[in-house]
């Protein structure tokens, strides 16, 4: 089978100029992840987890390695050398990215902010199918009808990560990162984390996800690595 995305020798440094200091990220990450499998990664806070996913979304520019991954558009693509231009594309229609945070735009409803993701996906001309999309995916992710209109700054924390997730799976991505998503969340929301994850699994979905709670990953990944200052074991 073709590995959906395939990292190679994958390392970043972060430089703190104001005291002089070189902190290691991630170093010699090799990664392999098949299509309709889920990869979970462990390790404390400062292990570098985060660096690895922010990588391949492009938000952090690696520094040596290759990061390989099978583009519907673009054929086999190296993100670590990929244009702007590739991967706004990629982040638009093939990636997608679910942090613990919901970053959303100053008084934009739970109902808009779903909705953007869509238009983004299918266009402006596409309105009326997108509003059709946005309503079945808050409907799908239990998301109570009453809630679309608020601001989500009034939401709890799973009501937040459940509209996450609602937004990034709106435009059927290839492959979801998962960023801590369950992080200082209570158990109750943690079980409604692992149930979405678990109904995307049985939809064929490829996710690479980061945790820190190892009980919440047991019986979830079809493979699970632990980073230890900064290298995966």
């Amino acid at each position: 089978m073709t590995p959906l995305l395939s990292i190679e020798g994958l390392s970043k440094s972060f430089t703190l100029h104001r005291v002089g200091r070189r902190i290691q990220g991630c170093q010699g990450i090799d990664l392999r992840i098949d299509p309709g499998s889920f990869v979970g990664i462990t390790g404390r806070s400062g292990s570098g987890k985060s660096t690895i996913l922010r990588c391949i979304w492009r938000t952090n520019l690696p520094e040596q390695g290759r990061i390989l991954y099978d583009s519907a558009r673009f054929g086999l693509i190296d993100l670590a050398q990929a244009s702007q231009r590739q991967m706004l594309y990629l982040r638009a229609y093939e990636l997608g990215y679910v942090s613990q945070f919901l970053n959303a735009l100053p008084r934009q409803t739970a109902y808009e902010i779903v909705l953007a993701s869509a238009l983004e996906a299918h266009g402006a001309a596409e309105r009326a199918r997108a509003e059709r999309q946005t309503e079945d995916m808050l409907r799908h992710f239990d998301l109570d009808e009453e809630l679309w209109e608020l601001y989500p700054r009034t939401f709890s924390g799973g009501e937040k990560l459940r509209l996450n997730i609602a937004a990034a799976m709106i435009k059927r991505p290839r492959l979801l990162l998962l960023d801590e998503p369950t992080a200082s969340l209570d158990d109750a929301s943690k079980l409604k984390v692992r149930a979405l994850i678990e109904q995307l699994k049985g939809e064929g979905a490829t996710m690479l996800g980061i945790f820190h709670d190892l009980a919440f990953m047991e019986g979830l990944c079809d493979h699970e690595f632990n980073m230890q200052e900064g290298m995966l074991t």
